[in-house]
């Protein structure tokens, strides 16, 4: 049993964190629980015309007043990449079969769409992988990443605000990945390029419980030609090292003599190089005792508040939880006590569960 003072301390550091998650500066960008370090490009406002904008600072992509449309004066930029014409003299002609550009008019083009609020993600899962994108929780997108392991996906037509995104990669066998998450900033009328994502590889095992001495193979998919670390908890870690092969598959047949008795956890993470690692996968559990019993083809333990689905209770399930903090009808998985809405009663069953 938890003790109640145990239940206060949880409490009284979720308070915090749920105050502190609504007063989080608007441009912060929260990686996951591993620490991998994503990359966040604003494109309107970096200096150089991009997809979808007529200009950018200083760059007006070679148009002047005249191409414009007017007879002369200093075009400028406005702040959301769209043409100033307001310093231009002579009023454009207004086009022939369709409304002119915005802030003064377009000459001979027809009309220029507004920059759309947008969102791109790119990095790197399993090669032909499905990769899917969630947004405050929700299912919002998915793509298939290519033979080289390098997906994209991208989210447009965005209402301005933050945002809690979530992104997991599966497996050729169906394993999902631990979730990625992070929380970005949109800004009306500006693309936002999220790189660097890296999805931590899967993790299997052939046998739920092996007898001490033989060996435990751990198995799973991660990019492709990567080190694969693998981590297996006793009284002290264990470390393994592979490499994956092209297709991303890694295996590692780990000797169970080097443990005691009992029941152990593994784990993995992926790195390219130097510059590009993983976050700590997904948690899986085997028992070592007297006897080799194969496991079977799933095996999961479902946690109440485990949003993730990696058997494990902590921050990012609850970032994920407080966006939902009394809002109206939350979906039923965000809902642990069925009372059509979150409010602290929600917290406390995260907090029985609570596993960090």
């Amino acid at each position: 049993m938890i003790s109640k003072f145990r239940y206060f301390l949880i409490f009284l550091i979720f308070s915090i964190l749920l105050t502190a998650y609504y007063l989080l500066p608007a441009s912060i960008v929260l990686a996951d629980s591993g620490g991998v370090r994503l990359t966040v490009t604003i494109l309107c406002g970096n200096g150089v015309v991009d997809t979808g904008e007529q200009c950018d600072g200083s760059d007006l992509a070679g148009a002047t007043c005249v191409s414009r449309g007017f007879t002369g004066g200093a075009l400028s930029c406005n702040a959301n990449c769209t043409f100033n014409t307001s310093a231009c003299t002579s009023a454009a002609p207004a086009p022939s079969g369709g409304g002119g550009g915005g802030g003064g008019g377009g000459g001979g083009g027809g009309a220029v769409l507004p920059p759309s609020t947008a969102v791109t993600f790119s990095g790197r899962a399993y090669p032909k992988s499905t990769v899917t994108l969630l947004k405050d929780a929700q299912v919002a997108a998915s793509t298939v990443a290519g033979p080289d392991a390098n997906f994209q996906v991208s989210l447009s037509n965005l209402s301005a605000g933050n945002y809690i995104f979530s992104i997991y990669g599966e497996d050729k066998d169906g394993i999902r990945s631990s979730l990625f998450t992070f929380s970005v900033s949109v800004t009306a009328g500006v693309t936002t390029n999220v790189g660097g994502i890296f999805i931590a590889p899967t993790i299997a095992v052939d046998k739920s419980e092996v007898k001490r001495g033989d060996n435990i193979t751990i198995f799973g998919q991660a990019a492709s030609s990567a080190d694969v670390i693998i981590s297996v908890n006793s009284n002290e870690e264990f470390f393994g090292k592979t490499i994956s092969d092209k297709n991303g598959v890694y295996l590692y047949n780990f000797d169970t003599s080097l443990v005691d008795y009992g029941t152990h956890i593994a784990k993995s993470k992926a790195s390219i190089g130097n510059q590009l690692v993983s976050s700590w996968g997904n948690l899986v559990s085997f028992r070592v005792g007297t006897k080799n019993v194969l496991a079977p083809k799933s095996v999961k333990k479902v946690l109440k508040g485990d949003f993730q689905g990696n058997g494990r209770v902590n921050l990012v399930d609850f970032s994920i939880e407080a966006y939902w903090y009394k809002r109206p009808n939350p979906p039923a998985k965000f809902d642990l006590n069925g009372d059509g809405k979150v409010d602290l009663i929600d917290f406390s069953i995260m907090a029985y569960y609570w596993t960090g």
